[in-house]
């Protein structure tokens, strides 16, 4: 016997009905756009963190919530949810305004180097 299905709130229900009358390109932008959303819900930080970027190449094709995904993990040490609310605008470009992921991308990495800087500064004047 099948479970029973779940049932669905109006707003899973609207949400579904707009989403299948987008395009596929529009579509893979919603689909990104709520995953990111999901990142900046992000949990605490781990205690033990790396202090120094760690080595994630970036991948030839690569989409703007997993670039952002990517550098978050290369960027361990870095207060996240500063970041996530940079990096909304960033993403905000990409869906609702059409720019390229490339052209974020290369923006979100700049983002989040300046934040590696500022903090390895913030840190040795700490430190001294």
């Amino acid at each position: 016997m099948l479970p029973p299905k779940k049932k669905q709130t109006p707003s899973v229900s609207q949400l579904s009905v707009v989403f299948e009358q987008l395009s596929a390109e529009r579509q893979q932008s919603l689909h990104d756009f709520a995953q990111f959303l999901m990142l900046q819900q992000g949990g605490p930080k781990e205690s033990s963190v790396s202090q120094t970027p760690l080595d994630i190449p970036r991948p030839d094709a690569e989409s703007v919530v997993a670039a952002i995904k990517r550098l978050a993990k290369t960027y361990p040490m870095l207060n996240r949810e500063a970041l996530l609310h940079d990096a909304s605008t960033l993403m905000s470009a990409h869906v609702m305004q059409g720019r390229s992921a490339n052209d974020v991308i290369d923006d979100l990495q700049t983002m989040f180097e300046s934040a590696y800087t500022a903090y390895n500064a913030k840190n040795s004047v700490e430190d001294a």
